[in-house]
């Protein structure tokens, strides 16, 4: 049965439904190994990362196995009981890095040019909240909720408040989660920590340019890290 393309509309469904469609006909028996991810993106007529949140989907959903240096295996699901199901409303991880970026640069601009005193101190005490956990090594979470949160406050716009408050609440869905725990470490929330301070530095200055400027490569950072190589993924 060939893979058919795909419309670009919440494509990680679409791709992890024809997937779980041959699976479910028998075509990548349990056990069998996956074509690479390379290869189903040319197959499928879509991005590498869009089939990289199919994959991520179809493990939380229990149909595979996604082993780092190695492969994605088929599991075996006759004696499993009833896998969770990701919500249909779920957002994939790597476009709403994409989505972010276009908004969150925007407002990193126009908090650059609101910003009152309490606002940068909010800022600066989440990035350091954010050092005081990554000291302890804990992924500091927190922290960063607690900067983006800031700096779109900085706004006064209840709108765009709400609109980041749902893109980093849908950062903890589980897709997103699972993602985090291949790629995230404290060495790459090092590297996030200092592009924090890059922004905070902007804002500061009243430097709307830098500040989207300092904002876009923040994304464009993280959208690159959570999109490396399986191979380069950490290992449990």
């Amino acid at each position: 049965m060939p893979l058919q393309t795909v419309e670009p509309k919440r494509l990680y469904r679409q791709i992890a439904d024809q997937l779980r469609l041959l699976i479910s006909k028998g075509e990548f028996a349990p056990g069998a190994r996956l074509p690479a991810e390379r290869d189903l993106a040319i197959q499928l007529g879509v991005s590498r990362p869009s089939v990289r949140e199919a994959l991520i989907a179809m493990e939380v959903e229990g149909w595979v196995e996604i082993r780092t240096g190695s492969g994605v295996y088929v599991l075996d699901r006759s004696d499993r009981a009833k896998a969770p199901q990701l919500a249909p409303s779920e957002w994939g991880p790597l476009e709403l890095i994409r989505a972010r970026r276009v908004v969150e640069g925007e407002i990193a601009s126009m908090a650059a040019q609101q910003a009152k005193r309490k606002d940068t101190e909010a800022m600066r005490k989440a990035i350091a909240s954010m050092k005081r956990d990554a000291a302890r090594e804990v992924l500091p979470l927190d922290g960063d909720r607690a900067f983006h949160t800031a700096v779109v406050e900085a706004c006064g716009n209840i709108v765009l408040i709400e609109t980041v408050q749902t893109f980093w609440d849908s950062r903890r869905g589980p897709l997103f989660t699972r993602l985090g725990g291949y790629f995230e470490t404290l060495k790459s929330w090092e590297c996030a920590i200092a592009e924090h301070e890059a922004i905070y530095a902007a804002i500061c200055a009243h430097d709307g340019a830098a500040a989207r400027t300092a904002m876009h490569e923040h994304m464009d950072k993280s959208h690159k890290r959570f999109s490396a190589s399986w191979r380069r993924a950490k290992t449990t």
